[in-house]
């Protein structure tokens, strides 16, 4: 559901694109738009924001808005990476080690953030945000100083439900638990409805920090084969038919590292599938806000009838990860689940929640999104084609995601990406190899970047020192 400001900007920015409207003309002011359109003036408002942050208007203080000249990129082709089939079988996670020391290399401030995916700090809100909290401790109310609902303030539970409504899907506040960010929230629901020792169904290339955590907790995974496009639904359902397992773990929008959004039909399926097997997915929603479109996409959970579908997401993606704010959403159907559930959940702090429901009721939330998603896009690109530069002349390939900003490069099989790993950390570069994202090493000729931070010149500069010693790498193999 596109509201009213983002369908006017879509038609004036196909206007912009085709020409229709010459570049420099000035715009309308935002009273004569919106006395053109029968609007009020905030949507008029809110549409030429829009239009400004996708780069498509310019405002001049004092004269109005212009149209922008549009950039002209010479794009390359990239291919998108080969994945390969295998037999999906209950198995322990290996490497776990390996997969603690990678895991905080990544998010070492210290160093080039290629690893960790999340965003610049200069795409955060710092300065709304502060406004939202000071608010909240201005109006709070005595009881908000006692110890808080285990289950999370209800205000921000009704801050969320309201904003999901607006996006399409529903979800009472009775449902939705507050807890300390994404993976905590995977984590107990992990433990809630599965036994150490039991099989989680994973797709994999799959995000390692899920595949780390399900190693800590004892538990083993059912790999099904995934690619760019998503993964194939029928080894979904022999997965959840023979191998035992009562839980999947998925991500349905913008998968992390493939960035896979998965269609409407696909997620409708696979709610019907968890239904018919009596097979919990877990729905990890966390890179839905990040989407490249005007539109958040729908998550499973919106086709789930039967209460076999858990919706996890939080604001780390969207957001910033500093703050540590996550939910999980349980259907009727685990409403007995609910003491065990407070045991296992940790509290967020009172006065942070409360802050973050103001950002949302204040719309600022809805307003950061609003300006972030065109910045991803462009930002995602650019990396895509500096990547493009600096491979060149190397069979490499490359994802395009629609969402998300993580990049997933594929080289030739000579490579080892856990050599290249070392290489990288030894000039001061963190990246995360494909050993980790799935067992038998049949990742470990790519790489997962984060696209998250404006590509720098210490950025580029960094990639570039990737490629040079891929290139040497294939040099040396094909002379010997």
């Amino acid at each position: 559901m596109a509201f009213q400001y983002q369908l006017l900007a879509q038609q004036l920015g196909q206007k912009i694109k085709s020409g229709e409207i010459a570049v420099d003309l000035r715009l309308p002011s935002l009273r004569q738009f919106a006395q053109q359109q029968e609007i009020s003036l905030n949507t008029a408002k809110s549409c030429y924001e829009l239009l400004e942050a996708q780069g498509l208007i310019y405002a001049k203080a004092k004269s109005g808005y212009f149209v922008q000249q549009l950039v002209q990129t010479t794009t390359c082709v990239i291919h998108a990476p080969e994945h390969p089939d295998f037999q999906s079988k209950i198995r322990d996670v290996s490497n776990l080690g390996l997969q603690i020391e990678i895991h905080e290399a990544a998010i070492n401030s210290k160093m080039i953030h290629l690893g960790s995916i999340q965003l610049s700090p200069n795409l955060v809100p710092a300065k709304a945000l502060s406004r939202s909290i000071q608010r909240a401790l201005k109006y709070s109310k005595p009881e908000d100083f006692l110890y808080s609902d285990r289950q999370g303030h209800m205000r921000l539970r009704e801050a969320l439900s309201a904003h999901w409504a607006e996006d399409g899907f529903h979800i009472v506040p009775e449902q939705i638990y507050i807890s300390n960010g994404c993976m905590p929230t995977l984590a107990v629901m992990i433990a809630s409805l599965t036994n150490e020792g039991d099989g989680v169904i994973v797709p994999t290339p799959n995000y390692n920090g899920q595949l780390q955590m399900l190693a800590l907790m004892k538990r083993k995974i059912v790999e099904i084969p995934a690619n760019t496009e998503g993964f194939d639904l029928v080894r979904l359902e022999q997965a959840m038919q023979q191998s035992g397992a009562k839980v999947c773990l998925l991500t349905a929008n913008f998968q992390n590292p493939l960035g896979f959004c998965l269609s409407n039909a696909e997620k409708e399926k696979i709610a019907q599938l968890a239904a018919q097997y009596q097979c919990y997915v877990i729905e990890d929603d966390i890179y839905a806000e990040c989407s490249f479109s005007m539109q958040r996409p729908l998550p499973i959970q919106y086709w789930d009838r039967e209460g076999y579908v858990v919706y996890c997401g939080s604001v780390s993606k969207s957001l910033s990860p500093s703050y540590r704010l996550g939910w999980f959403c349980i259907p009727p159907s685990l409403k007995h689940l609910h003491a065990k559930l407070l045991l296992r959940n940790v509290s967020v702090n009172t006065p942070l929640q409360l802050g973050l429901a103001d950002f949302i009721f204040s719309r600022e939330y809805r307003q950061h999104l609003t300006v972030l998603r065109p910045k991803l896009k462009q930002q995602v690109e650019e990396y895509r084609q500096f990547i493009a530069q600096a491979f060149h002349g190397i069979d490499f390939r490359l994802n395009d995601p629609q969402g998300n900003y993580a990049l997933w490069l594929q080289f030739p099989d000579q490579i080892n990406s856990l050599a290249l790993y070392y290489f990288a950390a030894e000039q001061g570069i963190n990246i995360v190899p494909g050993i980790l994202f799935g067992e038998d090493q049949r990742y470990n000729n790519c790489i997962r970047l984060n696209a998250g931070h404006e590509l720098t010149t210490d950025i580029q500069h960094a990639i570039q020192l990737l490629a040079d010693w891929v290139k040497s790498q294939l040099k040396g193999k094909s002379a010997a």
